[in-house]
């Protein structure tokens, strides 16, 4: 019986790009790999990708196990009234400034991480491999100490998320 047991959401988090192929994609990836127990994450932009950009990929593949939940998505996924209610927004293009980024339902706080695009046109096969890499690092170090910041260290800290879990007819779970 659930009943007294403490049911604690996860933070919700959002990265959004332009096309949502490559920096959004790689920062879905760690961040559900490294604190998945911790963060809900989600990624998407304002005019998606077909596909997730095979150097994307290529970078996560060495550690990322659930790569097959990687796809671009459109930003409008997330602002209807069934979307998940995100408590965190983080831009990772400078082109996505507040302007351009619809509405989100709550009251999500909104970040800023801009790093230089790896698509940018006018690279050769060459530099844009040694772009991938150096802007996968860089998102490594910002979503490491993004996770060790005190404030997101525990769900629990966040008793205005937490519901009482009860015990139901018919052995549905209810929140009080």
């Amino acid at each position: 019986m659930l009943r007294g047991k403490r049911v604690i959401d996860k933070y919700k988090v959002l990265f959004l790009c332009r096309e949502n192929s490559a920096r959004s994609i790689i920062a879905e990836a760690l961040l559900r790999e490294l604190a998945g127990h911790r963060f809900d994450v989600f990624s998407a932009g304002a005019d998606p990708a077909a596909r997730v950009h095979a150097l994307a990929l290529a970078q996560l593949r060495p550690g990322v196990s659930e790569l097959g939940l990687l796809a671009p998505k459109s930003w409008l996924e997330f602002t209807g009234e069934w979307a998940p209610r995100m408590d965190i927004i983080i831009s990772l293009d400078e082109r996505v400034g507040d302007h351009l980024v619809p509405a989100f339902p709550g009251n999500p706080q909104f970040l800023k991480w801009d790093f230089a695009d790896p698509l940018a046109d006018g690279l050769t096969h060459d530099e844009r491999t040694r772009s991938f890499e150096k802007v996968f690092w860089q998102i490594v170090r910002r979503v490491t100490l993004f996770m060790e910041l005190p404030r997101y260290e525990y769900a629990a800290a966040r008793p205005s998320r937490q519901v009482e879990a009860v015990a139901c007819g018919s052995g549905a779970v209810c929140s009080s």
